[in-house]
């Protein structure tokens, strides 16, 4: 476990806007399960939710151009704004490129900006395990908009619509997208589409075919999403982007339907925690992996039968969080 000190006074430190606390904290949130665990609990009394905009779509349709101009609109209203960016980790080397800071110099040295690009570490939805904890830090820093920006979005894992108020789907129409929007089975999930690159050969053919797809879609939403014509390069359209995003907001609301988003967020979010937990049990103790083999040699010797072995090895895992919750109580 990362020795931080008090985690009170590291909590203080953060209320206080000091940005060498926050990274700190972060970083040992992104690395130790045990760390997180017990900070988070410290920091959620006082923690209060601020509006969250996800950003996603492939690589190269220009989201983080996109998330530049968005922060300097931000900005221009002054709000401090909190930009998470999600890179995919390498399944090679474990590292991820995290260039968006690269991407967006022009907005990363100004003091009420703060930027943390994160990698995926494997994370199927496309996030980090630490995101919903990093979001939930930069807004206990101080921070009145959190834009959060990742590659893809899944529909399984932890996901960016299990942290965002509302997600916009940035495509562009020579990336190949379109058709395949629909096959990844993200339609009924995007609140808002952004068509960028809105200039190019195909914009128009593009919103044609989304639009086409979301009127497949009439009776199964009650929100009906925009598709935004966009030039991240120009940044033309970013206005219409916060406007839709506080429309759907009000709409929410209206509807009674934003506190039960919010808790569904939260079932998947403590989903994921367990998820996490039994995974790291099973994968990184010695004890584990050597009784995982034990039993793989039992299987193949016809011993036991796959099914069995499981039940072993699930016998072992609620056994240790037995007595991990019975130490923890006491």
């Amino acid at each position: 476990m990362i020795d931080l000190g008090n985690h009170q006074e590291l909590l203080s430190r953060i209320q206080a806007q000091d940005v060498r606390a926050v990274a700190r904290v972060i970083s040992a949130l992104e690395n130790d399960a045990e760390f997180a665990r017990d900070f988070i609990a410290v920091l959620s009394p006082l923690h209060e939710k601020k509006p969250r905009l996800g950003i996603t779509g492939s690589p190269g349709v220009g989201k983080s151009m996109l998330v530049s101009h968005l922060v300097r609109q931000l900005r221009e209203e002054d709000k401090r704004v909190g930009v998470v960016a999600v890179d995919p980790t390498s399944p090679f080397s474990g590292g991820a490129i995290l260039g968006d800071r690269i991407r967006m110099l022009d907005v990363q040295n100004d003091p009420n900006v703060y930027i943390r690009s994160l990698g995926s570490r494997g994370s199927l939805g496309g996030l980090s395990a630490a995101t919903a904890n990093i979001v939930r830090v930069l807004e206990v820093s101080g921070v009145d908009f959190v834009l959060i920006e990742t590659v893809g979005m899944g529909q399984t894992g932890f996901d960016i619509v299990d942290i965002a108020d509302t997600v916009a789907l940035v495509l562009s129409p020579e990336s190949g997208d379109g058709v395949q929007t629909m096959k990844a089975g993200v339609m009924e999930v995007a609140d808002i589409y952004v068509v960028n690159k809105a200039d190019r050969p195909g914009a128009d053919g593009l919103i044609t075919e989304i639009l086409s797809l979301l009127g497949m879609l009439d009776g199964q939403t009650q929100w009906r999403p925009p598709v935004l014509k966009m030039s991240a390069l120009e940044g033309t359209g970013v206005g219409q982007l916060l406007e839709s995003f506080v429309e759907h907001q009000t709409f929410l609301a209206e509807h009674g339907l934003s506190e039960a988003k919010r808790r569904r967020q939260i079932v998947n979010e403590i989903r994921f925690i367990v998820e996490s937990r039994i995974k790291r049990l099973v994968l990184g103790e010695e004890e584990y992996l050597a009784k995982l083999d034990d039993l793989a040699k039992k299987v193949q010797r016809r011993e036991l039968d796959t099914y069995g072995a499981a039940g072993v090895l699930i016998g072992m895992i609620v056994n240790s969080l037995e007595d991990d919750g019975i130490h923890e109580e006491t």
